[in-house]
This record gives structure tokens, sequence and C-alpha cells, in this order.
């Protein structure tokens, strides 16, 4: 299983912020650490407060931060919550299946368990287990 960019920021954004809570944390700030654009960021953080994982001010001393500590957000959650409108696989999506397999196909049941296990097993962790923190702030 190969997770998208978005997710992989996403976790990197709540692995930092985990790394110091009570820091507000701006777009910029962690785009120019993390050395990605801040317009795709923006677009993971936004997705990520939506979700309930984070909670952003706006203005002089804004920014975001964690909504919640993060023993209490488990990661594959997180990451089911990010990849929610990426299908696994061409007959997993809600619409454009061309696949001519589809009707009598032994290995897409097989293949939404491995998925499910996946996830399950990321579940046993939370973020509190991969806590990120520079060396030099």
């Amino acid at each position: 299983m190969r997770l998208t960019s978005f997710t992989d920021f996403g976790l990197r954004v709540l692995m930092r912020m985990a790394g110091d809570p009570d820091r507000p944390f701006t777009t910029a700030d962690l785009a120019d650490e993390f050395q990605i654009s801040r317009n795709h960021l923006a677009k993971v953080i936004s997705a990520l407060a939506a979700a309930g994982y984070l909670e952003t001010r706006r203005g002089g001393g804004g920014g975001a931060a964690l909504a919640r500590p993060p023993e209490n957000i488990r990661l594959g959650d997180v990451v089911a919550t990010l990849e929610s409108d990426q299908a696994l696989v061409e007959c997993f999506a809600a619409s454009g299946n061309a696949c001519t397999l589809t009707p009598q196909c032994r290995l897409k049941a097989r293949l939404g368990q491995a998925e499910a296990a996946f996830v399950a097993d990321l579940n046993h962790s939370t973020l509190a287990d991969c806590v990120y923190r520079p060396e030099t702030l």
C-alpha cells in the first residue's frame, strides 16, 4: 500500500505539532520547515482541522495546534480520514470503474480486508508514539 503525499504531509504536521503542543504553527512555518508547498500544506491543515485533529485561529498569534492530546489520536484513523477519497484500486471507486473482472472478481474482497487490516494495525499506535522534535528549534 502506498500513501498519498497528502497523507504523508498530514502525518508530518501532526507529529511536529505533538512535539511542541503548546505552540500554534503557521502554514508558512511548517512549509518552510518541511520544504514543501505552502498551498498544498494549507489544504492538508484544512482537512485535519475539518476532521477535528487540529484547531485553527486566524490573525496575530494564530495558527494551528492539536485539538486533542496526542495519545488520543490513532494513526490508522488519521490515515483512513486523509485517504478517504483515494480508492485502493479502481473497483473501489464510487464511479469510473471500467474493470471487466468486477462481476466475478475474487480479489476485491481480499484487498478490502487487507486495507482494513492495514488501518487496524496502525490503530495500535497513537500520535504520542511518533512525536517529532527537531534537534534544533
